[in-house]
């Protein structure tokens, strides 16, 4: 059940739930550079509507990612980050019509099995070989998906990322790939949103108390970051990813 906003906004423990839920999120994007929103969704499905839920994400996602880009701005390599982004521009469109026009259970139910498949495939085996066939088609695709993903659940940057693990890149250059792909696809999915009139004041609020939990919280999880060598790294993903899965199946 769905606590009222405007009633819960007058509520201590509401609050400290939000931050709470906040914090942890905030934690975790900046220690593996995406799952803001798995972690954020996970405890404010039971206090928001899922449309409050996802527009939040995507306004905390945008910060939050685009701080991560601005400090790795010399690493970027555009001609690989460019036909990601604009596949996303044309998914992210079909991504918040179904959020914001039809059921998105469906979606939410194939998007959570694909996940958890994949990643319980590759914990569970060797490191696979990587694709490198399908140049910038193929990436414009994944691009594609992810933008759907993320209009439609404010995941922005999940299926980058098992792109970029698919590709076998180093954990250094995924981060450079598949953050400034969720920066772009949180961007476009905040006008397609914002467009829509799904900003109100009460979120307006909401977004504000949350901001400086939002920075610390990123801050901690870098330092974290910093410690990972490249296989726990990769864990870490995965995991996140089976759990992601999880969550859409069973939110």
């Amino acid at each position: 059940m769905f606590v009222n906003l405007d009633a819960s906004l007058d509520s201590i423990l509401f609050v400290v739930i939000f931050l709470g839920a906040t914090f942890a999120a905030a934690v975790v994007a900046g220690l593996a550079g995406f799952a803001f929103g798995l972690v954020a969704a996970a405890v404010w499905l039971y206090i928001l509507s899922p449309l409050q839920t996802a527009t939040l994400i995507i306004w905390f996602g945008l910060v939050v990612q685009g701080y991560a880009v601005w400090k790795l701005r010399h690493a970027l390599s555009w001609t690989t980050i460019t036909p990601l982004v604009l596949g996303a521009a044309l998914g992210v469109p079909l991504g918040v019509f179904v959020l914001s026009s039809a059921d998105p259970r469906g979606l939410k139910i194939g998007v959570g099995v694909v996940l958890m498949l994949y990643s319980l495939y590759s914990l569970l085996r060797p490191t696979m070989k990587p694709i490198t066939a399908g140049g910038r088609t193929a990436d414009a695709a994944a691009g594609f998906l992810n933008g759907a993903l993320g209009g439609a659940t404010g995941l922005a940057g999940i299926v980058a990322t098992i792109w970029c693990q698919l590709r076998g890149w180093p954990k250094d250059r995924q981060r450079t790939v598949f953050q400034p792909v969720a920066v772009a696809t949180f961007a476009m999915s905040a006008l397609w949103l914002g467009g829509q009139g799904t900003m109100s004041s009460d979120l307006i609020v909401l977004f504000a108390i949350g901001l400086p939990v939002l920075l610390f919280g990123h801050w901690a999880g870098l330092q974290l970051y910093g410690r990972l060598d490249e296989a726990r790294f990769r864990k870490i993903v995965l995991v996140l990813l089976l759990l992601s899965g999880a969550a859409l199946l069973f939110r």
